[in-house]
């Protein structure tokens, strides 16, 4: 079980049979009343996000996640075509169930899948991923005072501010937590 001293951003609960992740939480202690918990839940299996107050001294079941090693295949369309890498199995997952990850995946990567209760849920990624930028301006030394950044389109779609060294057809590494670049490869 887990408590409110607990929580966690990223972290699983069980509610009404559903899994939601903890995207936010906040402790609020009224004047007089007792202190309650507000959360910020998205709903694992649907998608959606919802607000809910709490008790401070309730608990919440965990909710059991298992991970399994994918590759990913292609999209077509809205779905996201997956092979799971234990039995070749493939499956396919909604737009809506991958969420932000989409702009990280390219085909032939290495991921995890989430299984709750043996069905896949969603995508989870390495730290870090390695993508290649097709578009971006170029950059002249003595731009800027500090060290400047411009913007640059990867592979995927994805739109990521660079160092100014950084140019068209450089690999580089971007954090899959917060969309940074990390590295040119």
């Amino acid at each position: 079980m887990i408590s409110p001293g607990d929580l966690k951003k990223g972290i699983t609960i069980e509610l009404d049979g559903t899994p939601y992740q903890v995207l936010d939480y906040q402790h609020i202690k009224m004047g007089r009343g007792s202190a309650q918990i507000r959360l910020r839940l998205k709903d694992v299996k649907e998608g959606h996000i919802i607000e809910r107050t709490f008790q401070a001294s309730e608990k919440w079941p965990r909710a059991r996640l298992d991970r399994r090693p994918v590759q990913f295949l292609y999209r077509d369309g809205e779905s996201f075509h997956f092979m799971d890498q234990e039995n070749y199995e493939q499956f396919e997952l909604h737009e809506s169930q991958v969420g932000d990850t989409s702009s990280y995946l390219v085909d032939g990567m290495t991921a995890e899948v989430l299984l709750y209760n043996d069905e896949p849920i969603g995508v989870e990624l390495p730290l870090n991923v390695t993508l290649k930028v097709v578009e971006t301006t170029p950059g002249f030394r003595g731009d800027t005072a500090q060290g400047g950044t411009k913007p640059a389109t990867l592979e995927t779609g994805l739109v990521v501010n660079v160092p100014l060294f950084v140019n068209e057809g450089d690999t580089i590494r971007v954090d899959t937590r917060d969309g940074s670049y990390i590295e040119r490869v």
